[in-house]
């Protein structure tokens, strides 16, 4: 009986996230760092050379990259940033998990490069972008979607849509076993 209670606690539903999602009572801002030199924007602060360069921003994570309203690529950014695209559409059918862990590696390597600070966005900074930091979050610093959820609310009012929490709860679970699988070994 007890173990069944526990595998329920254990077990988290796409709802269950919407509700720590729903929790949230920050309002939207145009940029926040939502980890140590980590942070997501919207597009408006990220076409902005001047106000990255003030922020320090070295590397810059497009999720939005070619979709109409984000101009950003390297030509746009040149030699003052590091920057990587991904074409994700905000979208109830789009892939994203095919890029969480190119995203994750480079938001690493930003994160490690002498006064690293790395940019995270998407149009809007909610969707996509956080879907990214998230992956990262989970990847990096080894923590479950819940925590990593309960910590970006704290620092940013996010709203991944429900395939981008389905996709990312995939990610956690592979995770989950994993790390299972290592233990047993």
């Amino acid at each position: 009986m007890a173990a069944e209670r526990n595998k329920r606690k254990e077990y988290v539903s796409v709802k269950d996230l919407e509700k720590v999602l729903d929790s949230c009572t920050l309002d939207l801002h145009q940029i926040d760092e939502v980890w140590p030199n980590l942070y997501i924007s919207n597009v408006r602060i990220a076409q902005n050379r001047t106000e990255l360069q003030r922020l320090g921003i070295t590397h810059i994570l497009n999720a939005a990259h070619s979709k109409r309203g984000s101009i950003g690529d390297q030509r746009f950014y040149g030699t003052s940033f590091v920057y990587c695209g991904i074409p994700a559409d905000d979208s109830s059918h789009f892939d994203l998990d095919v890029y969480f862990r190119p995203a994750a590696d480079f938001i690493h390597k930003g994160l490690k490069a002498v006064d690293g600070k790395v940019l995270v966005h998407c149009i809007m900074g909610m969707s996509r972008s956080s879907s990214l930091v998230l992956a990262y979050l989970m990847l990096y610093k080894h923590m479950s979607l819940r925590s990593a959820i309960q910590r970006l609310v704290q620092k940013r009012a996010i709203y991944p849509n429900r395939n981008f929490l389905a996709l990312l709860l995939d990610l956690d679970l592979q995770l989950k076993m994993k790390r299972k699988t290592c233990i047993l070994l």
